[in-house]
């Protein structure tokens, strides 16, 4: 059965619209039944929708016979680490505040499979006739800002550095960690307001980070999402660093064999790793996918183009302050420009066409191989997005001219193909 309501990343939408406090009720409800019940370890984000929704997964829960346990505004990666029978977070990530979402762990903190979500959407309407606790939990977040700083942290003492939290969850713990770690913190997009999650700040929008590290002086900056569970940088000179470069400069720092990746990552992130010897595996788009290839290949560092990055060695899932923290452990007395430098980077193109359906036209696969088939350091990449009605393109080039001329010409063919 193909799932209705999961995408990539869980089940998202407008909320009040898509994503209704009746539809979250239920899949609060469906959840607990597809576990067994027990108890849910439950967080959210920082949009004004956030309560509401909470409050209805948590009735779900409860209806269901099971325990919600309520820890509040929490980066999704500290619901990870403590979940419970089930761990749950209201939010959509990097989506403007206008969406929501849940998402959902096993209790070993794991992202569920295709398939259980396939059978969560199954029991959407099976009746609860439970009765279960709703409870408030304070100490998750000191509980992860501990566990993080004692897995990830180092002495940053002398580090001047920029902290963006997108207004989202990351707006208390993460400023913190970076003190206690003896940084000097200038932090920005910490003061959320329920509708400004994600709006001209944090890792969807890097500008206002490049411009406070360049008016600071200070030697890098780093920008959670939404969730906290990605992170990108800026250097000295307000220059973005993308996660692809951060996984580079990660993978020679820990002198890891193996690093898993997605298809979006720079064909210059692969001819790195072939002249290091490390080998690379690549999965499907979705830092689930990435993480479940490391559980596969018995691998621990991993991640996106988008800054979704995972160490498993101290971890269970990607996290945005976890990787930051590694970053600037990794520097060892470089600057980041100096450090993210070591991977050469092709020019990348991408444009978001607008489409109601997610499959691709046959024409466009076709077109897509056939070119693939002839190109040479150059590729083209179509999918559809698991998280927006768009369908991503992707082309990457030797030169800019190259990817431009790419990515145009299929995007014209997906527009056409589509009607």
């Amino acid at each position: 059965m193909a799932r209705r309501y999961f995408g990539t990343d869980g089940v998202r939408g407008v909320a009040g619209k898509d994503l209704t406090p009746d539809l979250v009720e239920r899949l609060g409800r469906a959840a607990t039944i597809w576990a067994g019940g027990g108890e849910v370890l439950v967080g959210r984000d920082t949009r004004a929708s956030g309560p509401e929704l909470e409050q209805a997964l948590a009735a779900g829960i409860a209806s269901a016979g099971g325990g919600a346990v309520l820890g509040g505004v929490l980066p999704t990666p500290a619901i990870a680490l403590f979940s419970l029978d089930l761990g749950a977070v209201v939010s959509a990530s990097h989506n403007p505040p206008e969406y929501n979402g849940v998402k959902l762990f096993d209790r070993s903190g794991s992202k569920l499979p295709d398939a259980a979500e396939e059978e969560i959407e199954g029991l959407l309407d099976a009746p609860g006739g439970g009765e279960g606790l709703i409870e408030r939990t304070d100490e998750i977040r000191d509980r992860y800002l501990e566990h993080v700083l004692d897995r990830f942290g180092s002495d940053l003492a002398g580090l001047e550095i920029v902290v963006d939290c997108a207004n989202g969850a990351m707006y208390e713990v993460a400023p913190t960690a970076f003190e206690r770690l003896g940084a000097d913190v200038t932090a920005i997009g910490v003061e959320p307001d329920g509708t400004n999650i994600n709006v001209g700040c944090g890792a969807t929008d890097l500008r206002s980070l490049e411009h406070k590290v360049v008016e600071a002086n200070a030697d890098l900056g780093v920008a959670f999402d939404g969730d906290g569970d990605r992170m990108l940088a800026v250097d000295a000179s307000g220059q973005a660093v993308e996660g692809d470069q951060i996984l580079a400069v990660l993978a020679l720092h820990l002198g890891v064999e193996l690093v898993v990746v997605t298809q979006m990552t720079n064909l210059g992130f692969h001819e790195l790793m072939r002249e290091r010897g490390i080998r690379v595996v690549t999965t499907d788009v979705g830092d689930r996918y990435v993480l479940e290839a490391l559980l596969r290949e018995e691998g621990t560092l991993g991640g996106e183009q988008s800054g979704h990055i995972i160490c498993l060695d101290g971890h269970v899932t990607g996290d945005g302050l976890a990787a930051a923290l590694l970053l600037c452990k990794a520097l060892e007395g470089r600057t980041l420009a100096e450090a993210a430098a070591v991977m050469p980077r092709f020019p990348q193109v991408t444009e978001n066409v607008p489409a109601s359906r997610k499959e691709i036209p046959a024409a466009v696969a076709k077109e897509v191989k056939r070119l693939n088939g002839t190109l040479e350091r150059a590729r083209v990449l179509v999918r559809p997005s698991g998280t927006e009605p768009v369908i991503r393109v992707l082309a990457e080039a030797a030169t800019d001219q190259e990817a431009a001329s790419l990515c145009g010409t299929i995007s014209a063919l997906v527009r056409r193909e589509l009607g």
